[in-house]
């Protein structure tokens, strides 16, 4: 009984999902330019993820800055009150106003700290310099690339203007700058501190601020561990 009163008069129902980004019907241009605009999604849950089973203090002060970056992007949409364009376009917005958008801000927050955590923050260890450099160029070629291209996804399926994502944009290089070299002179000194604290050891947290080029050292750390497990599984099989 209680089953049929509630099909009788059934309630509005509202989506939770935070990816439902509406493109035209029929525009492939469109479709696509909606699944690159979730990028900026697809870096949060990346951190989330690096910070889950890295658990790198520089992951988490990166990590924090993004969160910032959007604290900044919410405070100054909600003093500016600039509205989107073409107004009741789209059925799914989480907020009305557009001026910065929180998308362009985002992902230039992120490929300016990569930027500047690729060519002051790493350092390569080993002979192979032009091929160190030539995969740095790619990579930031290919980050540049992204950032452009979310950046005029918003403005194709309508969600900004070109000023909207522009201010968003330097909002995001700015801020991104700044993160970096705070967390370069200010947080880095204090994470051989932080690292000790026995609540950092207990969820092993790690510093790794030290060791110039991490991957290089995980390689290496890794293949000889391989390498010393191999030889005496062998060693015990004679």
């Amino acid at each position: 009984m209680a089953l049929e009163e509630q099909c009788s008069a059934p309630p509005r129902w509202r989506s939770i999902s935070l990816t439902h980004v509406e493109f035209p019907e029929g525009d492939l241009t469109g479709h696509l330019l909606a699944y690159i605009s979730l990028l900026p999604i697809a870096i949060l849950v990346g951190f989330v993820t690096l910070i889950v089973f890295k658990r790198e203090l520089h992951t988490i002060s990166f990590f924090g800055g993004l969160i910032l970056n959007e604290g900044v992007n919410w405070l100054l949409k909600h003093i500016l009150r600039e509205p989107r364009p073409c107004a009741g376009a789209h059925t799914t917005l989480h907020t009305e106003y557009g001026m910065p958008s929180s998308h362009s801000q985002l992902i230039w927050f992120f490929v300016v700290y990569f930027f500047l955590f690729l060519y002051l923050r790493m350092h390569q260890t080993n002979n192979a310099r032009c091929v160190d450099l030539l995969w740095r160029h790619i990579l930031s070629i290919i980050l540049l690339g992204i950032a452009l291209s979310v950046s005029y996804s918003r403005v194709y399926l309508l969600y900004h203007t070109w000023s909207q994502v522009f201010y968003g944009g330097v909002a995001g290089c700015i801020i991104g700058i700044i993160w970096f070299f705070f967390t370069q002179e200010v947080l880095t000194p204090l994470f051989p501190k932080i690292a000790a604290w026995p609540i950092s050891e207990y969820f092993l947290v790690r510093d790794t601020s030290l060791i110039p080029n991490i991957l290089w050292f995980e390689y290496t750390v890794t293949r000889s561990e391989a390498r010393n497990r191999q030889r005496k599984l062998g060693t015990k099989l004679q």
